[in-house]
């Protein structure tokens, strides 16, 4: 591994938690920080948990001076928002480091100082695509800022420049087709808000694209599906440019994703940067993206436009294999090593059929059906029933025996000390020497390993148990030392500042009375309040950077193009060219 120089910059890896078991292999995968719903007001509704489940997640995290922030990031109505104000206390007064919000009512509550000094994290949902919207976060004195994904390095590096407030940006996972937080699809279609947890994947459905004339240029496809999200080739670029943390998206995520993708990255940033949080983590086999979940990847518009979009399947490919020589009558030869077990799919007719293997007889796969694989098929691998990525993270200690007195340190400086309680001379004094050392390396199940252990005097008789005894006390010593040390950061006073935009419609999301004396108090005139409750016609439904003309070489047509979706509703789409963006009408 490449040493790192001592003047390498901080950087925080953020990962997603679905629960408390996903939230622990977080930690254990090496995040310095980790992102969960509390039991309301997320915007992932099947990801909620309990003030007690989270309570035990802070206290395993802050052992490894691992952070928690914990997703109240949907808007709220007026009886919501008083219950997320209560909310926001108690996950205070459990140790949380920091809340993600998108309802600007909640950051109306922290101005009038009606919320506890927890950091505030301004969601992605806020649509944080310019300078100008940064900035007015930085301004007001938001901790934190998690940037849109549809940004280019340019962008980033830009509005790192000019803001001091911490930056946060994606790196991996599943991309929003839609700008962050403005997304009505799923909210016309069947009144499932995304801004209130409740998204229905519009953009994951099938649909099929025609002209003015009724010509069809794609029919029943997957056109607003995107690839996943994999930045890995940036993140050198990303740390120059200033961003703090690099979050990885997933709270619907099972835990081998989560153990898999956070190692990965774990490895990778620790090449260019340093770890705000502590340990190691020790690996059984290595992290492979290409094992977890995935659309296939693409690193979007972070350094030119390329093809985002999979309109194949919004399905998980996994790996590809290569391509099937030939096909018996129950068996297709692969060059390829697969085991039984092992989940393989391929596209047949147009969609993601998938098969299990039974049976391998060198390149011959014999599978629990052959489906329509046929020679020259493209098969992919979506589970390997041989990975099996099992991480563990342990912070390290240097023990230190002087004057019969045992010394423990950890990496961070903490330090305790316990006397040795013997008085016995040891017969064989070398043989007691290396007995201690010896014992002192074995740190068992506890989230310490030793560095080091010097012993600068000599050491009476002990048992191998009392030693032991000794070893786990000083263990426990030096962790309950870790947590009096633990620092939480606070947030400051915020005020308020002058919005970007003058007028605001149903596009700010105002749900509540509190955001709308926010906005007012920005300078804005808010002429409509929130989609949800308004419900206007003929709007914007949706605005993305994937574009439809783009994808099939059209730029230059002046057609005027529709999108009909499953159930035969017809969307008109418009096309800002000048900022390539496309845009879905009611």
């Amino acid at each position: 591994m490449k040493k790192i120089n001592c003047q390498a910059k901080k950087t925080e890896l953020l990962s997603p938690a679905k629960d408390k078991k996903t939230a622990i292999a977080a930690i254990e995968s090496g995040c310095d920080a980790l992102y969960i719903g509390a039991s309301d007001f997320g915007a992932r509704q099947n990801a909620s948990n309990s003030l007690e489940d989270i309570r035990e997640i802070t206290e395993h995290a802050h052992k490894f001076y691992v952070k928690v922030h914990v997703t109240i990031n949907t808007i709220l109505d007026d009886k919501e928002l008083d219950e997320a104000k209560k909310l926001i206390q108690n996950l205070y007064d459990i140790g949380v480091d920091a809340i993600i919000v998108q309802d600007m009512g909640i950051l109306n509550l922290a101005i009038k100082k009606e919320l506890p000094p927890i950091p505030l994290h301004a969601s992605t949902q806020c649509d944080n695509r310019t300078l100008e919207k940064v900035k007015f976060f930085d301004e007001m004195g938001v901790s934190r800022v998690i940037l849109a994904r549809e940004l280019s390095l340019e962008k980033i590096k830009e509005i790192c420049e000019n803001t001091t407030a911490e930056i946060e940006t994606f790196v991996h996972g599943a991309l929003c087709v839609s700008y962050s937080g403005q997304c009505y699809m799923s909210c016309s279609n069947g009144g499932r808000s995304a801004n209130r947890g409740m998204c229905a994947q519009s953009c994951r459905k099938k649909y099929t694209l025609v002209d003015e004339d009724g010509n069809i240029i794609a029919k029943d496809k997957y056109l607003l599906s995107l690839k996943d999200f994999n930045a890995s080739k940036h993140l050198k670029k990303l740390v120059d440019a200033g961003v703090k943390s690099f979050k990885i998206e997933g709270r619907l995520k099972d835990e081998n994703y989560v153990k898999n993708v956070t190692a990965f990255y774990r490895k990778e940033l620790d090449k260019i940067s340093q770890k705000t949080s502590s340990g190691k983590v020790f690996l059984n086999v290595e992290p492979d993206l290409y094992k977890s979940f995935n659309r296939k990847f693409t690193d979007y518009f972070l350094e030119k436009r390329k093809d985002c979009f999979n309109f194949e399947s919004p399905k998980s490919f996994g790996e590809e294999l290569g391509k099937v020589k030939s096909v018996g009558k129950d068996y297709f030869e692969l060059d390829y090593p697969l085991n039984p077990q092992d989940g393989l799919c391929f596209m047949a007719d147009g969609e993601l059929a998938g098969c299990l293997v039974n049976k391998v007889e060198g390149s011959k796969i014999f599978p629990n059906k052959m489906g329509k694989i046929k020679k020259g098929t493209i098969i992919y691998r979506n589970f390997d029933s041989k990975y099996q990525l099992n991480p563990k993270r342990k912070i390290g200690v240097k023990f230190l025996v002087n004057e019969g007195i045992l010394h423990a340190k950890d990496e961070d400086g903490n330090e305790t000390a316990m006397e040795i309680n013997s008085t016995q001379i040891a017969k064989n004094p070398e043989n007691m020497k290396l007995n201690f050392i010896k014992q002192l390396q074995k740190t068992g199940e506890s989230d310490f390993y030793t560095t080091d252990v010097i012993i600068n005097s000599d050491i009476p008789f002990m048992p191998i148990s009392e030693i032991n005894n000794l070893r786990r006390n000083i263990l426990e010593n030096l962790m309950e030392e870790r947590l009096y040390n633990y620092e939480r950061e606070v947030q400051q006073p915020l005020k308020y500042s002058e919005f970007p935009k003058k007028i605001l419609d149903y596009r700010a999301n105002i749900h509540n009375a509190e955001a709308r004396e926010f906005y007012e108090k920005s300078g804005c005139e808010v002429t409509q309040m929130s989609y949800e409750s308004s419900n206007p016609k003929g709007v914007e439904l949706m605005r993305t950077k994937h574009c439809l003309k783009f994808a099939f070489g059209m730029c230059k047509s002046p057609k005027k193009l529709f999108l009909i979706d499953e159930k035969g509703r017809k969307y008109k789409l418009g096309f800002d060219c000048k900022n390539c963006e496309m845009i879905i009408f009611d």
